[in-house]
């Protein structure tokens, strides 16, 4: 188990292109969602995993990660799941000493584009690079298990406001 701290903002411009390190294929879905525990299956280029997110209590929530084999996240991706697969590609960026991640959604959640950055603590001091708008940490639509139950495609233009498309 471990502890999950992360904020998440939406994206003001397409300048962290430049200083992308990594990036990744992501494929996820949800097994269950409740108001107290999620269960998450997730396939990328080299792993697969599936995951126990408990609810959190302000920034922090606990996290139990198992890895599993590439034949069994398929068969949980195309089987019964809630809601819709989650598609995107992850990009990896280092800045003082952080490494934010950003994720830019296809599929029916195309147009999104979220950054989000795990700390060591809630109260952990971060300088945000000038790409960052506003703060959504805590916005439950914006939850990867919020976006496959309800995707970004069927959201209104006033829901719309503001993520970078």
């Amino acid at each position: 188990m471990k502890r999950e701290i992360e904020r998440k903002f939406r994206i003001r411009s397409n300048e962290w292109r430049n200083a992308v390190v990594r990036e990744i294929s992501i494929r996820q879905a949800y097994i269950a969602r409740g108001p107290h525990l999620v269960v998450r299956v997730r396939l990328t280029d080299s792993d697969a995993w599936l995951t126990l997110k408990t609810a959190s209590v302000g920034l922090v929530r606990q996290e139990f990660e198992y890895e599993m084999t590439r034949a069994d996240a398929l068969m949980l991706l195309t089987g019964p799941v809630e809601g819709c697969v989650v598609e995107k590609t992850r990009f990896l960026i280092p800045v003082s000493g952080l490494v934010w991640e950003i994720d830019v959604f296809e599929g029916y959640n195309q147009g999104l584009e979220v950054a989000e950055v795990e700390l060591e603590s809630e109260d952990q001091a971060i300088e945000l690079p000038e790409w960052i708008g506003a703060e959504i940490t805590g916005e439950e639509r914006f939850y990867n298990s919020a976006l496959a139950e309800r995707p970004f495609s069927l959201w209104s233009t006033k829901e719309r406001g503001g993520a970078h498309v």
